[in-house]
């Protein structure tokens, strides 16, 4: 028989960093979930994540990022635990993208074991392995969800939204975190990454430091594919904060146009870029369909259903 576990019953952590609109925030979180309690301010994904196992007094418990606001009815489902490896996975649930549409796990709502933290070693504590310099996906039990249960607002400054568009621009890219060369570019890309590559390339001038996110985006990427510049850098925060010091005085819309002449000359990439009004249509429709199907159905089981 499964075990069911209440959400509800879970410590929730709120991890925050520098995000600018962080207190306010935590206090809709506060309200919404009066149990939670907060990290803040630690250096590094992985420092991060296991201040945050420290924090949470159950072996289980749900993250909420400090550019996150969950749907409060996540807090009312359970998660069936059908075998023993659910007992042991990390479920990381979509989340709606403020600046973009997108819904992937990209700051989305998770749920960790304090197990799974402690043994981990990503990002600054990475031993170097592509697997864990830039990521936490490519463990076997960190599993993507196919619900979505919250927003996530990368774009409170320029250089949060640049940032944001910045590292997915660079991750977006790599195979399994590695980095292919240009002519492996095409056929080493995920095609899911890719599809999801170019709409950070290109949607997003309909809200505030949208066009940051965009160049920002088109940047990571050229950088990563075209220039001799180590990709792992984006593992660490300061490293992005002295490369926005050289960027921050530059206008967006130039960059934009800048780099989308190299990414599509070099790459094929498509360059088309939406202005406020398409921005605003295409998040309306793209994936307006969309509905949840359970807090512990997995993303690949329902690819496999759809593939037969």
């Amino acid at each position: 028989m499964s075990d069911i576990i209440d959400i509800a019953d879970l410590d929730v952590v709120y991890l925050s960093y520098d995000e600018p609109q962080k207190e306010e925030f935590w206090v809709k979180i506060k309200n919404m979930i009066p149990w939670a309690v907060r990290v803040d301010g630690v250096k590094g994904s992985d420092a991060a994540h296991k201040a945050a196992a420290e924090a949470s007094t159950t072996e289980r418990f749900v993250l909420i990022d400090g550019d996150n606001l969950p749907n409060p009815e996540f807090f009312n489902l359970q998660l069936e635990m059908k075998t023993p490896e659910y007992e042991r996975a990390v479920f990381r649930w979509r989340a709606v993208n403020h600046i973009n549409g997108l819904m992937y796990g990209n700051g989305g709502l998770s749920c960790w074991t304090r197990e799974f933290i402690r043994n981990m070693k990503t990002h600054e504590a990475s031993d170097g392995s592509n697997d864990t310099c830039v990521e936490f996906c490519f463990d076997p039990l960190y599993w993507s969800m196919h619900d979505c249960y919250s927003t996530t607002y990368p774009n409170g400054s320029a250089f949060q939204a640049w940032r944001a568009g910045f590292r997915e621009g660079v991750k977006m890219c790599l195979d399994r975190g590695r980095k292919p060369t240009e002519i492996e570019f095409k056929d080493a890309v995920h095609k899911r990454n890719m599809d999801h590559l170019t709409i950070w390339h290109n949607v997003g001038l309909d809200v505030e430091n949208g066009a940051w996110a965009i160049a920002g985006a088109r940047q990571g990427t050229s950088m990563t594919m075209l220039e001799d510049w180590d990709y792992r850098e984006v593992q660490w925060f300061d490293n992005l904060a002295e490369l926005w010091s050289t960027t921050q005085n530059n206008d967006p819309h130039e960059m934009i146009e800048f780099y989308g002449e190299r990414l599509t000359g070099r790459l094929d990439l498509p360059m088309i870029l939406l202005d406020a009004k398409s921005s605003k249509f295409f998040k309306h429709h793209y994936r307006s369909n969309w509905h949840n199907m359970g807090a512990t159905v997995r993303e690949i089981d329902v690819v496999r259903t759809q593939e037969g």
